[in-house]
């Protein structure tokens, strides 16, 4: 009788390397005291003529205040991202990822010029909101996803206005908004 065999894969190499990037960077602040944060891994208002601040307008997205700020974005990825990843590829993923990393540090500079943003959660949300489309075909708009997005944006909304919290809720919404425009762009054929 043969035993199944089981391989371990790296089935998912965007969302795996992100994670894994992430948490690098997660060790990195607390060697560092959080100094690595503030120089790379967060987006603020800072001048215009400084190099840094053009890459921390993408890098935001790898750093994380805590072991459970990094687990609580790094869960909804891993359980959503790799489905997406196979579904519309590496390449996509990444520019979804990047594009995204992109808007939100913009804006959180743009209209919070007095605080810092760091974290993924902009990234889980755009992967939820995009996988409202996963199963749709062109021309579809699934009242799953309808539901999905009105009960995410919907909540984020609530917690912005009732919640005093240290959480960007605006940036839950902007990325779900990405994901819910790249879903409507890859479904239509335009992405």
């Amino acid at each position: 009788m043969n035993k199944p065999k089981f391989k371990i894969t790296y089935n998912s190499p965007v969302i795996l390397t992100f994670m894994l990037v992430s948490f690098a960077v997660l060790v990195l602040s607390w060697i560092t005291g959080g100094k690595s944060d503030l120089l790379l891994f967060s987006v603020y208002r800072s001048s215009l003529l400084d190099p840094l601040f053009y890459i921390r307008l993408f890098t935001h997205i790898l750093g994380h205040s805590g072991l459970e700020h990094f687990v609580g974005n790094f869960m909804i990825i891993l359980l959503i991202g790799p489905m997406l990843e196979e579904k519309y590829g590496k390449s996509r993923m990444i520019i979804m990822i990047l594009l995204t990393a992109f808007v939100t540090g913009l804006i959180n500079v743009v209209f919070f010029p007095g605080s810092a943003l760091l974290g993924a959660s902009g990234i889980a949300f755009m992967l939820i909101l995009l996988s409202g489309f996963a199963s749709s075909k062109s021309g579809e708009l699934p009242l799953t996803l309808i539901f999905v997005a009105a009960l995410y944006i919907g909540q984020e909304i609530m917690a912005g206005i009732f919640a005093a919290d240290n959480i960007s809720q605006l940036t839950h919404i902007i990325g779900g908004v990405c994901g819910f425009g790249f879903g409507l762009a890859t479904n239509n054929k335009k992405f």
